[in-house]
């Protein structure tokens, strides 16, 4: 096994705009050639994303390079679509539309389950601090935000989250997943909403000051008549 040290890292130097295009487009390509085929030719993956291959081979030197920083694009997208949903989404409707992009994720993971096997050579412990790391802070976000706006049970954990949707990996990706991972996905969903408590009431307007009373009769006297 060769040390960590021979895992790609990503440089400090921004890359220009066009840079960055390229090799975004070539991560996209493999990504979906990859999924297909653990084999799939290196020029065919270049060829697809339009670039040449000087392009093509300084940005990835060689085949393990491109998968794990296949690997790695793909779980930053999904951590990145947390805080993206938060802003345009109420939490408990972020928490389900990140929950599908999540299951994408899942199975283009399983997709490149060959390629990653047949790939590379790094340790186990690299891929799981590659995945986890970004997902777990993004499931940490999402529960914040859905326990603070009172749509989930208080309590819930990154750790239990991770463990109730686990059977997403256990679906046959190249089968019709879509329907099986819905319905798992809401299943788990009602959960996290069993025993919330809503949304914090709003708080009541001040009621007004009561009116004076008249003034009371004075002792001994009738309020409607005077002694004659």
């Amino acid at each position: 096994m060769r040390p960590e040290k021979d895992t790609p890292t990503r440089s400090s130097t921004p890359l220009r705009s066009d840079a960055q295009r390229n090799r975004e487009r070539i991560l996209e390509v493999a990504l979906a050639e990859l999924t297909r085929s653990a084999d799939a030719p290196l020029s065919a993956i270049a060829k697809k994303a339009g670039v040449g291959q000087g392009t093509f081979y300084r940005n990835f030197p060689n085949r393990e390079a491109l998968v794990l920083e296949v690997y790695r694009y793909e779980v930053q997208q999904v951590a990145d679509a947390a805080a993206k949903l938060l802003e345009t989404h109420p939490p408990d409707q972020a928490l389900r539309e990140w929950m599908n992009r999540l299951a994408q994720y899942a199975m283009a993971k399983a997709g490149l389950a060959d390629a990653l096997r047949t790939a590379t050579s790094v340790a186990r412990g690299t891929l799981t601090r590659l995945g986890h790391g970004p997902v777990a802070e993004a499931v940490t976000l999402l529960l914040k935000a859905n326990e603070e706006a009172g749509t989930i049970r208080p309590g819930v954990t990154p750790d239990d989250f991770i463990l109730a949707i686990a059977g997403l990996w256990q679906i046959d990706p190249h089968g019709d997943w879509r329907p099986r991972a819905e319905r798992l996905l809401d299943l788990v969903m009602d959960g996290l909403r069993a025993g919330s408590p809503g949304p914090a009431a709003p708080p009541s307007p001040p009621r007004p000051a009561p009116a004076p009373s008249a003034p009371d009769s004075a002792p001994g006297q009738s309020a409607t008549a005077t002694d004659g």
